[in-house]
């Protein structure tokens, strides 16, 4: 039996993404072989606990998965235990708080509305709700402060540090929050969810490398990999904790299709073409910075070290809360990306001031710095001109003529 419906509705949503441009920071298309592992046999296996310490019979092969999974990841990200387990992100790190923290434990951490994430404290989501959180945020030039992230530290001394970040387009210095955090007595965890795949492609820092005690991190934004997460340590008493918190603490049967996808993904990010690939995203989201300022666009921060780009639209239009607006007339003219919070925000969550952007997408199908110059100067004729119809179907139609120009290529495959 072949249920139409929804394989019309596949084709549907592949013929869009092959159609427009998806800049969603937080998206990436994956390999082949990392969609035949997630389609393949391994969803049928239900494999409650660890190798070799296994719930369940008939786990030799799934046991032999995930030890390849975990050293796959230890090789990648130069670090001596991993849980490869979790199922996203936010579970992920609410694993890593379960295993260093009590209810009640004040941590601290990037504000949501400065470009943190929503298990950074926000009131509304577990971690608000369970733990003290204290936010630190950005300058007036779109910056992290790190001596006013000090003087919180000294002030609140918490039990961790957060660093980590979904809309922070400049690069973390992992070795000052070490500083901070050694001055108060406090552990140190980074999120690095958006750029974990510029860290092990070599661009940006490896906070292990500034001995960081707890990382987490999906893989599916720019390390290119199925839509999960893991955790990862250095210290062998805090990875007990962890694999605690994950199973049997939050979890039951891991999803053992998605970690044989895991350790595809980890393979490929550890080729020469992946390191390439890290190094054209944030020379794309680069030029796409420089030459969206060119055309009057005002940047958080004015500018990018990473893969993704925050739009000021209130210094850029005059006028709050116009994200919304923006984004579905983007979306008209055929150019996929979200609306957004900017620091100091003056509208709401559901209707800000900001639009964000990214790199990874594009650059996995080919995308270079010639056409993000083309895609900055339509991305602004629509920004300026957002009620206009006309403007709209005119850069519709100049998006699909860019994207049918651009041979659309596989990421890197095993």
């Amino acid at each position: 039996m072949t249920d139409e419906i929804i394989f019309e509705l596949i084709k549907e949503e592949e013929k869009r993404q092959n159609t427009t441009l998806n800049m969603i920071a937080s998206e990436n298309q994956v390999s082949e072989n990392i969609l035949k592992a997630q389609g393949s046999c391994l969803q049928n296996k239900y494999a409650e606990g660890y190798p070799n310490k296994r719930y369940y019979q008939g786990n030799i092969v799934v046991d032999k998965i995930e030890i390849e999974a975990i050293n796959r990841a230890k090789e990648l990200f130069n670090c001596k235990y991993v849980n490869v387990q979790p199922n996203s992100g936010s579970p992920a790190n609410m694993a890593a708080y379960f295993a260093i923290l009590e209810t009640g434990d004040t941590i601290l951490a990037m504000d949501l509305n400065n470009g943190g994430h929503l298990t950074h404290g926000c009131p509304v989501n577990f971690s608000g709700k369970l733990y003290n959180f204290v936010s630190y945020g950005v300058d007036e030039t779109g910056l992290l402060n790190y001596d006013e992230i000090k003087k919180l530290a000294i002030k609140h001394k918490p039990k961790l540090i957060v660093c980590g970040f979904t809309a922070y387009p400049r690069e973390v210095d992992f070795e000052k929050f070490k500083e901070i955090a050694d001055i108060v007595g406090a552990k140190t965890m980074a999120d690095i969810s958006h750029i974990a795949g510029l860290i092990a492609g070599g661009v940006h820092k490896n906070p292990f490398d500034s001995n960081f005690d707890i990382v987490t991190t999906t893989t599916h934004k720019t390390l290119r990999g199925p839509r999960s997460a893991i955790i990862m340590t250095n210290d062998e008493q805090l990875s007990k904790k962890i694999d605690k918190a994950v199973f049997p603490g939050l979890q039951g049967g891991p999803h053992m299709h998605t970690i044989a996808a895991k350790a595809i993904c980890f393979k490929e990010a550890q080729t020469e073409e992946f390191k390439n690939y890290s190094k054209q995203i944030v020379k794309n989201a680069k030029v796409l910075a420089e030459e969206l300022m060119e055309n009057k666009i005002e940047l958080v921060s004015n500018g990018t070290d990473n893969h993704l780009i925050l739009i000021d639209l209130e210094k850029t239009c005059g006028k709050i809360g116009l994200g919304k607006s923006v984004a579905i007339a983007l979306e008209k003219a055929g150019i996929i990306l979200n609306y957004n919070t900017i620091p100091n925000e003056k509208s709401t969550p559901f209707k800000p001031s900001g639009l964000r952007l990214g790199t990874a997408f594009l650059t996995t199908q080919g995308f270079s710095e010639i056409e993000m110059e083309i895609i900055a100067k339509l991305i602004s004729k629509v920004i300026l001109n957002y009620e206009d119809e006309d403007t709209l179907f005119q850069i519709k139609e100049e998006t699909e003529k860019l994207m049918k120009k651009i041979k659309l290529i596989n990421p890197i495959t095993a």
